[in-house]
Protein backbone atom coordinates (compact mmCIF):
# COMPACT_ATOMS: atom_id res chain seq x y z
CA UNK A 1 0.00 0.00 0.00
CA UNK A 2 2.88 2.39 0.78
CA UNK A 3 4.31 1.78 -2.71
CA UNK A 4 1.03 2.85 -4.37
CA UNK A 5 0.88 6.01 -2.25
CA UNK A 6 4.51 6.81 -3.07
CA UNK A 7 3.76 6.50 -6.79
CA UNK A 8 0.40 8.29 -6.63
CA UNK A 9 1.69 11.49 -4.94
CA UNK A 10 4.24 12.43 -7.69
CA UNK A 11 1.73 11.59 -10.45
CA UNK A 12 -0.93 13.73 -8.78
CA UNK A 13 1.55 16.62 -8.30
CA UNK A 14 2.59 16.40 -11.97
CA UNK A 15 -1.06 16.47 -13.04
CA UNK A 16 -1.83 19.57 -10.97
CA UNK A 17 1.28 21.44 -12.16
CA UNK A 18 0.59 20.71 -15.83
CA UNK A 19 -2.94 22.12 -15.81
CA UNK A 20 -3.42 25.19 -17.97
CA UNK A 21 -5.68 28.12 -17.32
CA UNK A 22 -6.17 31.54 -18.83
CA UNK A 23 -3.00 33.58 -19.30
CA UNK A 24 -2.41 36.17 -16.61
CA UNK A 25 -1.71 39.87 -17.16
CA UNK A 26 1.73 40.90 -18.41
CA UNK A 27 4.36 41.60 -15.78
CA UNK A 28 5.79 45.02 -14.92
CA UNK A 29 9.53 45.56 -14.83
CA UNK A 30 9.47 49.15 -13.59
CA UNK A 31 10.79 50.58 -16.83
CA UNK A 32 8.56 50.11 -19.87
CA UNK A 33 5.03 50.55 -18.55
CA UNK A 34 2.01 48.54 -19.65
CA UNK A 35 0.45 48.95 -23.07
CA UNK A 36 -1.74 52.03 -23.14
CA UNK A 37 -0.06 53.63 -20.10
CA UNK A 38 1.84 56.81 -20.84
CA UNK A 39 4.70 57.40 -18.42
CA UNK A 40 5.85 61.00 -18.72
CA UNK A 41 8.86 62.81 -17.43
CA UNK A 42 9.77 66.46 -17.64
CA UNK A 43 13.09 68.27 -17.57
CA UNK A 44 13.25 72.02 -17.01
CA UNK A 45 16.27 74.34 -16.96
CA UNK A 46 15.86 77.42 -14.80
CA UNK A 47 18.26 80.35 -14.55
CA UNK A 48 18.06 82.76 -11.66
CA UNK A 49 19.81 84.72 -8.93
CA UNK A 50 19.97 84.01 -5.23
CA UNK A 51 18.75 87.29 -3.78
CA UNK A 52 20.03 88.64 -0.45
CA UNK A 53 16.69 88.46 1.39
CA UNK A 54 16.64 84.66 1.73
CA UNK A 55 19.23 83.32 -0.75
CA UNK A 56 16.74 81.06 -2.47
CA UNK A 57 15.31 80.53 -5.94
CA UNK A 58 11.66 79.55 -6.09
CA UNK A 59 10.12 77.83 -9.12
CA UNK A 60 6.44 76.92 -9.36
CA UNK A 61 5.61 74.17 -11.83
CA UNK A 62 3.42 75.48 -14.67
CA UNK A 63 0.04 73.86 -15.31
CA UNK A 64 1.50 72.18 -18.39
CA UNK A 65 3.80 70.13 -16.12
CA UNK A 66 1.96 67.48 -14.13
CA UNK A 67 3.80 66.42 -10.99
CA UNK A 68 2.34 63.78 -8.68
CA UNK A 69 3.09 63.44 -4.98
CA UNK A 70 4.76 60.09 -5.66
CA UNK A 71 7.09 61.48 -8.36
CA UNK A 72 10.76 62.07 -7.66
CA UNK A 73 12.11 65.55 -8.34
CA UNK A 74 15.86 65.80 -8.85
CA UNK A 75 17.74 69.09 -9.13
CA UNK A 76 21.15 69.49 -10.76
CA UNK A 77 23.37 72.55 -10.84
CA UNK A 78 25.37 73.51 -13.93
CA UNK A 79 28.74 73.21 -12.23
CA UNK A 80 31.11 73.84 -15.10
CA UNK A 81 31.56 73.50 -18.84
CA UNK A 82 34.24 71.72 -20.83
CA UNK A 83 34.81 70.89 -24.51
CA UNK A 84 34.56 67.65 -26.40
CA UNK A 85 37.08 66.48 -29.02
CA UNK A 86 35.47 68.74 -31.63
CA UNK A 87 35.65 71.86 -29.45
CA UNK A 88 31.90 71.82 -28.74
CA UNK A 89 30.79 72.77 -25.22
CA UNK A 90 29.82 69.99 -22.80
CA UNK A 91 27.87 70.84 -19.66
CA UNK A 92 28.93 69.37 -16.32
CA UNK A 93 25.90 68.83 -14.06
CA UNK A 94 26.00 67.89 -10.38
CA UNK A 95 23.10 66.54 -8.36
CA UNK A 96 22.14 68.69 -5.37
CA UNK A 97 23.05 69.02 -2.59
CA UNK A 98 26.54 70.25 -3.44
CA UNK A 99 29.00 71.62 -0.91
CA UNK A 100 31.75 74.15 -1.50
CA UNK A 101 34.57 74.95 0.89
CA UNK A 102 35.25 78.68 0.66
CA UNK A 103 37.55 81.05 2.54
CA UNK A 104 34.49 82.26 4.48
CA UNK A 105 33.38 78.75 5.44
CA UNK A 106 31.11 76.00 4.12
CA UNK A 107 28.48 76.78 1.47
CA UNK A 108 25.87 74.26 0.36
CA UNK A 109 23.46 74.42 -2.58
CA UNK A 110 20.36 72.46 -1.58
CA UNK A 111 16.69 72.08 -2.48
CA UNK A 112 13.32 70.85 -1.41
CA UNK A 113 10.15 70.30 -3.39
CA UNK A 114 6.45 69.59 -3.38
CA UNK A 115 4.33 68.54 -6.31
CA UNK A 116 3.61 72.29 -6.79
CA UNK A 117 7.09 73.81 -6.68
CA UNK A 118 10.84 73.60 -6.13
CA UNK A 119 12.84 75.77 -3.76
CA UNK A 120 16.61 75.92 -4.29
CA UNK A 121 18.48 77.57 -1.46
CA UNK A 122 21.90 78.30 -0.04
CA UNK A 123 22.99 77.12 3.38
CA UNK A 124 26.15 78.56 4.89
CA UNK A 125 27.97 78.65 8.20
CA UNK A 126 28.90 82.28 7.47
CA UNK A 127 27.13 85.46 6.34
CA UNK A 128 26.06 84.76 2.71
CA UNK A 129 26.27 88.50 1.99
CA UNK A 130 30.02 87.93 1.59
CA UNK A 131 29.49 85.60 -1.39
CA UNK A 132 30.67 86.71 -4.82
CA UNK A 133 28.33 87.11 -7.79
CA UNK A 134 29.79 83.91 -9.25
CA UNK A 135 28.20 81.95 -6.39
CA UNK A 136 24.81 83.67 -6.48
CA UNK A 137 24.03 85.24 -9.88
CA UNK A 138 22.91 83.65 -13.15
CA UNK A 139 22.87 80.17 -11.66
CA UNK A 140 21.46 77.44 -13.91
CA UNK A 141 19.64 74.44 -12.49
CA UNK A 142 18.14 71.43 -14.24
CA UNK A 143 14.98 70.04 -12.65
CA UNK A 144 14.06 66.48 -13.62
CA UNK A 145 10.60 65.24 -12.68
CA UNK A 146 10.98 61.48 -12.63
CA UNK A 147 7.70 59.54 -12.56
CA UNK A 148 7.46 57.14 -9.64
CA UNK A 149 6.96 54.24 -12.06
CA UNK A 150 10.41 54.89 -13.53
CA UNK A 151 12.12 55.61 -10.22
CA UNK A 152 10.95 52.37 -8.59
CA UNK A 153 12.79 49.20 -9.34
CA UNK A 154 15.41 50.71 -11.60
CA UNK A 155 19.12 50.71 -10.91
CA UNK A 156 19.37 54.28 -12.10
CA UNK A 157 22.39 56.39 -11.21
CA UNK A 158 20.45 59.49 -10.17
CA UNK A 159 23.65 61.52 -9.98
CA UNK A 160 24.00 61.16 -13.77
CA UNK A 161 21.60 63.62 -15.40
CA UNK A 162 22.14 62.02 -18.82
CA UNK A 163 21.14 58.58 -17.51
CA UNK A 164 18.00 60.10 -15.94
CA UNK A 165 17.08 61.85 -19.18
CA UNK A 166 17.74 58.70 -21.24
CA UNK A 167 15.48 56.66 -18.97
CA UNK A 168 12.71 59.24 -19.40
CA UNK A 169 13.27 59.47 -23.16
CA UNK A 170 14.02 63.19 -22.91
CA UNK A 171 16.57 64.78 -25.23
CA UNK A 172 18.30 68.15 -24.92
CA UNK A 173 15.79 69.66 -27.37
CA UNK A 174 12.90 68.59 -25.09
CA UNK A 175 14.23 70.55 -22.10
CA UNK A 176 12.04 73.52 -21.19
CA UNK A 177 14.18 76.67 -20.64
CA UNK A 178 13.03 79.27 -18.10
CA UNK A 179 14.72 82.48 -16.97
CA UNK A 180 13.46 83.77 -13.62
CA UNK A 181 13.22 87.45 -12.79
Amino acid sequence: MKKIGTLLVPILALFIISCEGPEGPPGFDGLDGLDGVNILGTVIDIEGDFVPDDYSIYYEFPQSVEVFESDVVLVYILWDQTEDGNGDPVDIWRLLPQTRLLDQGILQYNYDYTFFDVSIFLEADFDPATLTAGDTDNQIFRIAVLPADLAQGSRLDRSNVNAVMNLMGVTETDVLKVTLD
